[in-house]
């Protein structure tokens, strides 16, 4: 009898022991492919913005270590951006990092200014490779998705009249306009732009922010997920996390177009 609780207990073991090694095994091999997934990204840049040397007019690469040079083409991307965007009819986006300022424009006039409260960037973004970061904010970001806490367009209710005499203006409110304001518009080419209001105007504004925020992270984690189970090194996207007075959160996001440009001044 002893002996064969022996054996059970040893068996028990054993079936605790392979299940183990298992999620071991899969936690290394997740922890790795999260490991290369930024390095993926930073390789995508390289190819795709840096330098080109050519045959005929070789240049010394020792210009792109020169710190005057490099902050004068930072200046050259940033302006080119926006003058490709100001070339639009269309209304535009402008975040300058160093400023604290975001600014709603167009064709180069200025019609909405915002003061950035807090500022969180990527690592990629702030301290990759002065040269090829610029290159890639010498084009204009454009918008492929969105995900917001409110509608796009502000949702008015209209009550109809009985008759003429009972007409009245309607001057009801924006349904949402005491909804907690913070959204994510992400980027054709992989970067992410988060905006969150800086204002804790009620009790719930903070949980709902922490809901939010982790919706939008278990979204990412599945795609992860889905990538890594087919043995793929899932997608890295750099970020710029901004924090924005209410107010002014709900104009930008309600003013730019769905699939509006953003410029980036770092």
């Amino acid at each position: 009898m002893e002996t064969e609780n022996i054996n059970n207990m040893k068996g028990k073991k054993n079936g605790l022991i392979i299940p183990g090694i298992f999620v071991f095994v899969f936690f290394v091999y997740y922890t790795v492919m999260i490991m290369l997934s930024p390095l993926k990204m930073v390789e995508e840049f390289r190819e795709q913005f840096s330098y080109k040397q050519s045959e005929k007019n070789k240049v010394d690469e020792r210009i792109f270590s020169d710190s005057s040079y490099l902050k004068l083409y930072k200046e050259k991307a940033w302006l080119q951006s926006k003058i490709a965007m100001a070339e639009t009819d269309s209304i535009y986006l402008t975040i300058n990092l160093p400023d604290s300022t975001v600014n709603l424009e167009i064709s180069g006039v200025i019609v909405h200014s915002a003061n950035i409260k807090r500022q969180i960037i990527s690592k990629i973004l702030k301290n990759g490779d002065e040269y090829i970061i610029s290159s890639l904010l010498a084009r204009p970001f454009t918008i492929s998705n969105n995900y917001s806490s409110i509608p796009k367009m502000p949702l008015m209710i209209k009550m109809a009249p009985k008759d003429t005499s009972e007409y009245k203006p309607d001057i009801i409110p924006d349904t949402a306009d005491y909804e907690p304001v913070n959204y994510v518009m992400e980027m054709e080419n992989g970067i992410v732009i988060l905006v969150y209001q800086e204002e804790k105007l009620n009790p719930g504004d903070r949980l709902h922010l922490f809901g939010f925020d982790l919706k939008y992270r278990l979204r990412n984690i599945l795609n992860a997920m889905k990538s890594i189970l087919t043995f793929k090194v899932p997608e890295y996207h750099p970020f710029i996390k901004l924090r924005l007075p209410r107010t002014d959160s709900k104009i930008i996001y309600r003013a730019l177009p769905e699939h509006g440009q953003i410029a980036v001044y770092r």
